[in-house]
């Protein structure tokens, strides 16, 4: 296969199809999307099996016990994708949407309006639902596709490529609205990220190496964050059980997620009462403790952070401590280590609270919750493409509404410019 070729041709038959779904009626997506769901259900038992060969192929050349666990498709898996599929059509729709329309003193209006990105690149590892999430949330939003799975999940992606097409057809769209990728090779990607021409905006979701790569080398907008080095700072008038709940859930409730609590701040004034209750539960769930040298005064278990630390996203079970002397000292570790994801603040103290949000540059910022929410689902989204922490049009989670993006409106009667 020519490389090249096949994906000027992808790409040209994803703007022409860019075209269609930007002028669908939410109606016509919508079913689109539960066409696809029933697509899914009748296909069950071929996703199943060709997510068996990908298995298979992937314990032959020793894939890792974790990457083979988000490869597998089970019948709850398959439950999920069409219960996705379900809320996306049930979303509001965004494209269309008019808002901020004035009128001027020339007479005319001025409004803004929600418009597709156009084409939208989605590069993904492993995991094959995101097949199906990224697909939905682009055909919703009016945008065509070009998804590029993993090679290790190929035949499984194939399948659900199968379904989409079914779902696309029945409603009336050209199956090239969402293209998947038919080939493994990996010049497909350094293509993908440099058409301009073809390509608005990529997406990549998956390791911290793929994302470096894309930013570096992309022609293409990309919408990413690479690391998730997330904060929560307890403050002098943190209350106390809210305290331990927060920063236990966390660090714990999930590890290898970008939105778990890699650092904890404390305040001098309260680390002495407050870390030691804290240490125990994480202790007693297998944390590692990390801390600077106030921290180790107090938790003899815990051994020397370094500056590295500060920098690092464990996606593990190791937790880094600082004892700081206050807000002030707490906004500066968060500025100087933070990669932007989550920061939170607890604190019963209303002024402090109102003035970490305003300060703190993130692109999700709290008080009194625990980072673990910042999540596409729990902010009522409905579903996310993922987070960005950068600062264009989209950042935090994106979903619908950061697949779209506004152009101004004129609305007149024949008005002339004086």
């Amino acid at each position: 296969m020519d490389i090249t070729q096949y994906m000027a041709e992808v790409g040209q038959a994803a703007r022409a199809a860019g075209r269609h779904i930007a002028a669908a009626d939410t109606g016509v997506k919508n079913r689109a999307l539960l066409a696809i769901a029933t697509a899914i259900k009748a296909s069950q038992e071929a996703i199943l099996s060709a997510n068996e060969k990908d298995l298979a192929a992937g314990r032959a050349s020793g894939l890792e016990a974790a990457l083979l666990d988000r490869l597998t498709i089970s019948p709850a898996t398959i439950d999920g994708m069409i219960e996705g599929l379900h809320q996306v059509a049930a979303l509001a729709d965004p494209v269309g949407a008019i808002s901020d329309l004035n009128y001027r003193p020339s007479g005319i209006q001025v409004g803004r309006m929600r418009v597709p990105l156009g084409v939208v690149g989605i590069i993904y590892e492993s995991r094959p639902n995101v097949t199906i999430e990224a697909a939905s949330l682009c055909l919703k939003s009016g945008n065509a596709a070009i998804l590029r799975g993993g090679s290790e999940a190929i035949h499984s992606n194939q399948a659900l490529a199968a379904c989409i097409r079914t779902g696309l057809a029945a409603a009336g769209l050209p199956e090239n609205v969402v293209q998947v990728l038919e080939t493994t090779d990996r010049a497909a990607v350094g293509e993908l990220i440099t058409m301009p021409e073809y390509v608005d905006v990529v997406v990549p979701r998956g390791g911290k190496g793929l994302i470096e790569r894309i930013a570096r080398d992309a022609t293409v907008t990309v919408i990413k964050h690479l690391d998730g080095i997330c904060h929560v700072y307890l403050d002098d008038e943190a209350d106390t059980d809210k305290a331990l709940a927060i920063a236990v859930n966390a660090k714990t409730q999930r590890y290898g997620t970008c939105n778990t609590m890699e650092t904890l701040l404390v305040a001098e004034s309260r680390a002495e009462e407050l870390l030691p209750a804290i240490a125990e539960q994480l202790q007693e769930k297998g944390v590692e403790l990390r801390g600077c040298p106030r921290t180790r005064q107090i938790l003899m278990g815990a051994v020397e952070a370094t500056d590295d630390d500060w920098a690092t996203e464990y996606l593990a079970p190791i937790l880094s401590i600082r004892v700081v002397a206050g807000l002030d000292e707490a906004m500066a570790h968060i500025a100087q280590f933070s990669s932007g994801h989550t920061e939170s603040i607890v604190t019963e103290n209303y002024s402090r609270g109102r003035r970490f949000l305003r300060e703190v540059d993130s692109s999700s910022v709290m008080i009194n919750a625990s980072t673990r929410f910042a999540d596409g689902f729990e902010y009522g989204l409905g579903a996310e493409i993922g987070i960005s922490t950068d600062k264009i049009h989209a950042r935090g989670p994106v979903g619908l509404e950061g697949l779209t993006s506004q152009k101004y409106i004129v609305l007149g009667d024949g008005h002339i410019r004086q």
